[in-house]
C-alpha cells in the first residue's frame, strides 16, 4: 500500500531561540536574511563597505542554521530512537527548569566570527545546555567518520576532542559559551571591514529589550545540507 508519509528529518538540533513574534527573533532573522519559522522578512541591514551580496556571503554560514544559540549541536537520532522520544525528553527537561532573564547581551568577535553573547556568564543557561547535552545523548547516533573528520578540521585540544567523541560536539560543558552567530569566518576581510560589521551589528541590536530564556527550541534539517527549520518550542516552567 502506498503512503504519503514524509521521511524523518536528516538531523535535529536543540537551540535557544526566541519566539518568532519577539523583537530578538525578528532582529536576528533579518540580520541573517532568513527566518527559520518561515515568516516574511524586511531587507537585511545596509552596511558601509558591503554590497547586499557581500553581506549575504559573510552571513551564509549562520543563515543555514537560523537565528539561535546552540544547546545540543545537530545530531542524527540513534537507530531505533523516534522523534516522540526526543520530544518527551525535551518536555521533561523544560518542565523541570525555570525560565529566566538573560544577562545583557553584546556583540563580540569570537575567534574569527561575530556573535551576540551575554556580557556576563549565565549559570542558568550553562546548566540547561549541559542537561540538553547529557540527557539527550542516549537518543543520538555516534558521529560518522566523515563528521568526525569535519569537526576535527578546527584545532581542538585533547580535552575538546574527548568531548567530541563522548558528546558529539567539542564545545560543551566546561567549553560551552552561549552565543548567537552573526557571521561566518571573517578571516578574508580587512580590519576596517570587520570593524564596520561589528559597529553595524552593535547599532542593529542596541535598542532591543532584555532577552528572556523561556523555552527550548527543536530545529530540524529536513535533508542533508538543507536549511534548518524551527519545529517546536518547549516552554520552561514559569
Amino acid at each position: 500500500m502506498m503512503t504519503n508519509a514524509l521521511p524523518p528529518p536528516y538531523r535535529y538540533a536543540v537551540y535557544f531561540a526566541p519566539p518568532p513574534d519577539s523583537p530578538w527573533w525578528q532582529a536576528g532573522s533579518q540580520w541573517l536574511g532568513r527566518c527559520a519559522a518561515g515568516q516574511p522578512l524586511k531587507p537585511m541591514p545596509a552596511i558601509n563597505g558591503f554590497s547586499d551580496e557581500a553581506l549575504r556571503q559573510v552571513t551564509a554560514a549562520p543563515r543555514r542554521y537560523g537565528w539561535h544559540a546552540t544547546l545540543k549541536a545537530p545530531f542524527t537520532l540513534a537507530p531505533g530512537a523516534e522523534v516522540a522520544q526526543l520530544r518527551a525528553a525535551l518536555q521533561t527537561i523544560a518542565a523541570s527548569a525555570n525560565a529566566f532573564e538573560m544577562p545583557p547581551l553584546k556583540v563580540a568577535l569570537l575567534d574569527d566570527f561575530l556573535a551576540i553573547v551575554p556580557r556576563t556568564h549565565s549559570a542558568a543557561a550553562e546548566a540547561l545546555a549541559a542537561r540538553c547535552v547529557m540527557e539527550l545523548q542516549p537518543l543520538t547516533a555516534p558521529l560518522s567518520a566523515t563528521e568526525l573528520q569535519r569537526r576535527r578540521q578546527a584545532p581542538l585540544s585533547p580535552a575538546q576532542d574527548a568531548l567530541l567523541l563522548r558528546w558529539g560536539y567539542p564545545f560543551v560543558l566546561d567549553y560551552f559559551q552561549l552565543h548567537c552567530s552573526l557571521t561566518g569566518s571573517l578571516q578574508h576581510l580587512n580590519p576596517q571591514q570587520v570593524q564596520n560589521l561589528q559597529r553595524a551589528a552593535e547599532d542593529w541590536f542596541a535598542n532591543l529589550p532584555l532577552c528572556n530564556f523561556e523555552s527550548l527550541a527543536l530545529f530540524a534539517e529536513p535533508t542533508a545540507g538543507a536549511d534548518f527549520v524551527l519545529q517546536e518550542h518547549f516552554r520552561l516552567a514559569a
